[in-house]
Order: C-alpha cells, then sequence, then structure tokens
C-alpha cells in the first residue's frame, strides 16, 4: 500500500484517513455576503468523496475589513453558521477532516470589496495598477483582528469543523507584517523577526486558545519570496517555526510552488528537511506546490513531508487518493473545456477564474 494511504494523528488527537489533502483554492462560488454557495458544496464535498485525507476550504474572511475578493467564503458572523454547518457535514461524510483556512487581505483587501479602506502593517505605495494605498493599522485594528481570527475558530469548531489553518502565506496581512520590506513600523508590531512575526504569534495562540483539542489548529507560510509573498528570509522562517511550534500548533504547512526544487537561499537543499530539523516530530509538515503524481508525492514524504497538499491536481482529478495506488493511474493534466469542468463539480464562477490562467481551460464547445 502506497504512504500515501496511510492515516496521520495529530497531537491533539485527531486523525486523517490518509496523507493527501486538497489544498485551499480560490474559487469565487460563494454569495456575495460570504455565506456558503452550493457551487462551493459541491466542490469542496467531490472531493470528500474523491478520498481526500484532508479537505480545506478557500481562504475565508475573518472579518469584513479583511474580505479581498467577490465570491469569498465568510467566517466571519454567526450568520454564516447554516452553511457552514451543511459544508462541515458534507465534507465528514467521507471520512476526511474539514478544515478551514482563515485569513485576512490587509493590504489586498480592497474598498470596492471590503467596502473599507485596507490597512496592513505600514502604509507605502506601489507602481502597480489598481494599486491601493493602505493606512498603517493602529493598536485597535490589530487587537480587532486578534479577536477575529479567534472568534472565527470557535465558529467554525461549533459548526462541526475538525480544525483550521492560519493563513500566514502569499502576501496577506500576518505576511504582511512579518515582510521586511511591508512592515516598516518601529513599534512593538515591527523592527526586528520577534515584532514582524507577533502578529501572526498572537493569532496563534488566541486561535489556539479559542479551541480545544483535538480540534486542529495549523499554519500555512511562504518560506521564501515567491509572487505577493516579498520580504521574506528562509532563516527567520526557521526561527518562525519553532516559535509556532511552541505556540502550539498542530501541523505546518509550506507553501512551496515547486516543491521539486531547492530553497532560493540554499540551492543544495530542499526545504522539507530543513524545517523537519527545528519543528518536533509530532508536529506536522504539510507541503504543497506543483504536484500531480503518486511518485511525485511519495517522494515528499521521503523527504520530510507528513503529509501532501493537491491544488490544480485536485481540480482536474477529483478522485486522486482513490486512484494513487493503481501502478497505471496517470493523472489527467489541463486543460479542459468548460463542460468537462462542470463534469468535475466546477461550477461557472471558478471556470471563469480558472479561465484567467493560461492553460487551464478550453474554448467552450461549439
Amino acid at each position: 500500500m502506497s504512504a500515501l494511504l496511510t492515516p496521520v494523528q495529530f497531537r491533539g488527537g485527531a486523525v486523517a484517513p490518509n496523507r493527501v489533502a486538497l489544498a485551499p483554492l480560490t474559487n469565487g462560488q460563494s454569495q456575495p455576503d460570504g455565506s456558503l454557495g452550493d457551487d462551493e458544496l459541491a466542490w469542496l464535498g467531490r472531493r470528500a468523496d474523491g478520498g481526500f485525507g484532508i479537505v480545506e476550504t478557500c481562504a475565508a474572511h475573518v472579518s469584513q475589513d479583511g474580505k479581498a475578493w467577490d465570491g469569498e467564503l465568510g467566517v466571519h458572523d454567526d450568520a454564516m453558521l447554516p452553511g457552514l454547518r451543511r459544508l462541515a457535514a458534507r465534507c465528514a461524510v467521507a471520512g476526511g477532516l474539514p478544515l478551514v483556512q482563515l485569513f485576512h487581505g490587509g493590504v489586498r483587501a480592497p474598498s470596492k470589496v471590503s467596502g473599507s479602506q485596507p490597512w496592513s502593517a505600514s502604509s507605502w505605495h506601489e507602481d502597480t495598477p489598481d494599486f491601493e494605498v493602505p493606512r498603517a493599522g493602529t493598536e485597535a485594528d490589530i487587537a480587532g483582528a486578534i479577536a477575529a481570527f479567534a472568534a472565527a475558530a470557535r465558529r467554525v469548531a461549533s459548526a462541526g469543523f475538525a480544525g483550521v489553518e492560519v493563513h500566514g502565506a502569499h502576501g496577506y496581512l500576518l505576511g504582511q507584517f512579518l515582510s521586511r520590506t511591508m512592515n516598516q513600523r518601529s513599534d512593538s508590531w515591527g523592527g526586528d523577526l520577534a515584532g514582524r512575526a507577533r502578529l501572526m504569534r498572537e493569532v496563534v495562540r488566541a486561535v489556539r486558545a479559542a479551541v480545544p483539542p483535538p480540534f486542529v489548529v495549523g499554519v500555512r507560510i511562504s518560506p521564501e519570496d515567491f509572487g505577493n509573498a516579498r520580504g521574506l528570509d528562509l532563516d527567520e522562517n526557521l526561527e518562525l517555526a519553532r516559535w509556532l511550534c511552541d505556540d502550539g500548533i498542530d501541523f505546518l504547512h509550506l507553501s512551496l510552488w515547486k516543491s521539486a526544487e531547492s530553497t532560493k537561499k540554499r540551492p543544495g537543499e530542499h526545504a522539507l528537511p530543513l524545517f523537519r530539523a527545528v519543528c518536533p516530530p509530532e508536529v506536522r509538515l504539510v507541503v504543497a506546490g506543483a504536484v500531480w503524481t503518486p511518485a511525485e508525492a511519495e517522494a515528499l514524504l521521503a523527504r520530510g513531508a507528513d503529509l501532501v497538499a493537491l491544488g490544480r491536481a485536485a481540480i482536474f482529478n477529483p478522485d486522486w487518493p482513490r486512484r494513487c495506488a493503481d501502478p497505471d493511474f496517470q493523472p489527467r493534466r489541463p486543460p479542459a473545456s468548460p463542460e468537462e469542468l462542470a463534469q468535475l463539480a466546477i461550477g461557472p464562477a471558478f471556470i471563469r477564474y480558472l479561465g484567467r490562467m493560461r492553460g487551464l481551460v478550453t474554448p467552450r464547445a461549439s
């Protein structure tokens, strides 16, 4: 049997039936107020039926001022609870662990979506289209964000989810505070690594305190610069990982983008052994980044990962975990037509979103 299909236990006691996770994927399929949409329910439910050991939602905003895009799932208000209960129950049917990814967009929560000027660690300007200058967050903003993350964790726990992942990757609010370039504060929320990491750590501690074991609490980070994640240093993030383990996380999710490649700072070394060395064995390591085949996933387990998260491979192969033990399994790769994607439980909004990325969606059949 493939190692991918063996169970994995978190230190609080929760058990995932296998080591294949659905990565959190933006899909735009929820309602304008953030409540669950039927297409989002179908998308996640289909992957749960496909055997994913962990089924994780898209990034879900913990407060209205952190909402980053239209169609985003909300966990910011008790009015979201009916949909969240439906989603948790649907995803748990097949035996996997349903998780919610908690996030705040910071500078990437534009006023046209959130309804208010975005705020971040500092105020700065970028000469890029549609950039909206953020204001520097106040003590009240920061305290409010910490409380919102904790309240969201309690909310999704009451809805029946097995855990949460705090989104500290990809240049959202927590990553903006961690960044050496985006965080120019001179108070206790900036400066050295301890100051810049303080918001992420305070959020994690508040979330951990808000929910009892075996509720799973994890964090996703970008180990180095990529895309919107900027101002990051590999060695600083290794120290951050040590601190987060001390703060009580059950897993650390490394967003590598290209998981087969070595780190930029240390070209001869892969990130997984480096983070495995600083995290105790009871803290599970999850890795994501352009994984398509079972062989690629198993190679990451051999390097120190406990679970492998699939993004695009899960879009095109909803039964990937159920098929990965078959030596003849060749995962389907893009592109696919809108009609074919609809057969994979991908709704119109998600299809439009995927269509903005090169090579994923073919023209609609005539």
